[in-house]
């Protein structure tokens, strides 16, 4: 039960009863939110101020005749017309007790929604280079869009997760050079690596495992055709490495697109071009010097351009270099119409700081080769500084000069990594301290929503030894008086629980993940603030013996509150402990 939406259906209804001539686009616009300060009610709306003006009426005038419907609503016991035109509402008691029973009723489907409607979208997120094991540059990006695929899934998207292998161009001949270099050190040859080339052990696995299968077979072929079976075999064992990183923070994608198979005779740069000129999107021309700091893509002679000024981009852009070989946007290009061709009007690409020029160009490429059907929304992570009590931390590194996501796991586990890069919005810069993260306090906040989770089982388990008469299990529970749960922090409680739906489907809409891990803590220290009450005031404890009907409705509350953490926990990959060490 999603109170909010079925709030904002009702002043619709009501609406359209009052002006028969009002608008769905109209309509679309209503938001139903809690009000900023929850002393002015339980709910707010903006609909008289959305609507007035097509309506050509007066915002309050609108507010008002909404204020005289709801009065005869049983579920609103006072409505309220505020400022320019907000209307709040109060709600009747019994509406909390239903979306308490929709908790016990639903389980791990309270909060799920259609706000997809079913819609493909695919969400591309990782897509490091495969040169390496991963670092912890990439990890934000990794957590950021595995929950975001995992909560646009849980809001009725049809999400396809894609990690977009960056295994051509001059990096992997230099990955294929330096594997060359650890397969002769593995048959015996003294090496020095050059600069420029990837110094990391973890290659020297891979010139063993070429030892193994071809001995020395290898330095008899020519240098070309040597180097792309090197290539291959350190490909495979490059994806491995990331496939095997990603599953540390339980991490896993639906398809693996090459790219590779963009480049070559007829390959999908090559149909893409000439489908951009049949088109009249590309032309041969000069770029204007550009003000300020030269961009690497520009040069200054007749080159094959794009026409994104035509789609929102500041600058058109150059798709072959001086060389006669494709620029990295020609391949963005061909990889977007070939996501488009796959079905996705709808596509999300999470990339890192360093990537944030991407974002005009890569809109106007999935704006032309769709014609404007598709979308895409790029989703900016910025860097993540490591600290140990508030100074820069200087972790052991296993590889050149990178810190590996495996160091940062190994420090402190998968779910404080998870959660601590989701506390915070993907666009902001962000410290993640050490010692804050292994604090049993407030200020962690994956150990206080999570020890929230434990608690609640703290409480079944106190209900055991001091009421072992009392029936605890889900179906007696169901059956529990919970119209006993009448006080203003049992109430409190349930309106915190009642946020769920909307947060979930807000953030899905939005892209915003981190708002999922903000309400978590925020509804654990709900939680744990009625606990406190409890030891203040005997009428408020979970666990009453002297009144199994009221501990048995306080039993059905903290149930729901486990259950909408586990809800929250999962969709952010977190696990939800029984017990915390």
């Amino acid at each position: 039960m999603n109170v909010f939406a079925l709030f904002a259906a009702r002043v619709a209804d009501a609406l359209t009863g009052l002006y028969p001539s009002i608008t769905e686009e109209a309509l679309s616009r209503i938001v139903v939110e809690p009000p900023r300060d929850a002393a002015h009610g339980d709910l707010s709306t903006n609909a008289a101020m959305v609507v007035a003006k097509p309506l050509g009426k007066n915002p309050r005038e609108v507010a008002t005749a909404l204020a005289e419907h709801f009065k005869a609503d049983q579920d609103v016991t006072s409505v309220e017309v505020a400022g320019p035109g907000f209307i709040n509402f109060r709600l009747a008691t019994p509406v909390w007790h239903e979306v308490l029973k929709s908790i016990g009723a639903q389980g791990g489907d309270f909060g799920k929604s259609n706000v997809g409607g079913g819609e493909r979208v695919n969400v591309e997120y990782v897509s490091a280079n495969p040169t390496g094991p991963m670092h912890v540059g990439h990890t934000r990006g990794a957590v950021f869009g595995d929950a975001l695929a995992s909560l646009m899934a849980y809001s009725g998207y049809e999400v396809t997760r894609e990690y977009y292998i960056n295994d051509a161009g001059s990096q992997i001949d230099t990955l294929a050079k330096s594997t060359m270099l650890r397969y002769r050190e593995a048959l015996g040859e003294s090496i020095e690596i050059p600069a420029g080339f990837y110094p990391g052990d973890y290659l020297i696995p891979v010139g063993e495992a070429l030892k193994a299968e071809f001995g020395d077979a290898l330095l008899n072929k020519p240098e070309p055709e040597a180097l792309a079976i090197v290539r291959d075999k350190v490909l495979a064992a490059m994806m491995d490495l990331i496939r095997a990183d990603l599953a540390q923070l339980n991490i896993h994608h639906d398809v693996f697109f090459s790219e590779r198979q963009l480049h070559g005779q007829g390959g999908d740069i090559d149909t893409t071009l000439d489908w951009l000129r049949s088109e009249d999107m590309i032309y041969q021309g000069r770029l204007e010097p550009p003000k300020g700091k030269t961009p690497e893509d520009w040069e200054d002679r007749e080159q094959t351009l794009f026409r994104a000024t035509n789609y929102g981009d500041d600058v058109d852009r150059p798709l072959v270099k001086s060389n006669g070989a494709y620029t990295y946007f020609a391949a963005d290009i061909a990889y977007h119409r070939n996501k488009y061709l796959r079905g996705f009007k709808h596509m999300v690409n999470v990339l890192g700081a360093d990537h944030s020029g991407y974002v005009s160009r890569l809109k106007a490429a999935v704006k032309a080769v769709s014609h404007g059907e598709a979308d895409i929304d790029v989703r900016i992570c910025q860097l993540v500084r490591l600290m140990k009590n508030g100074e820069p931390f200087k972790m052991s590194k296993r590889s050149g000069d990178l810190v590996l996501l495996s160091d940062v796991v190994e420090e402190v586990g998968s779910d404080a990594t998870r959660f601590m890069l989701l506390y915070r919005r993907n666009d902001a810069a962000m410290d993640f301290d050490f010692a804050v993260v292994k604090e049993q306090t407030r200020d962690n906040p994956v150990f206080y929503v999570q020890y929230a989770h434990a608690r609640t089982y703290s409480v079944f388990r106190k209900v055991a030894e001091e009421m072992p008469q009392l029936d605890i299990s889900v179906e007696a529970l169901a059956k529990a008086d919970i119209s006993l749960l009448s006080s203003e922090p049992d109430l409190e409680l349930i309106k915190a629980l009642a946020q769920w739906p909307r947060i979930v489907a807000s953030a899905a809409s939005a892209h915003e993940p981190h708002r999922v891990a903000f309400y978590l803590y925020e509804l654990a220290a709900a939680f744990h603030g009625f606990w406190a009450k409890g030891n203040q005031d005997v009428a408020l404890r979970f666990v009453n013996a002297d009144d199994s009907m009221l501990t048995s409705a306080r039993l059905a509350l903290v149930g729901a509150v486990r259950q909408v953490l586990v809800n929250g926990l999962t969709l952010l990959g977190v696990s939800a402990p029984e017990e915390l060490s």
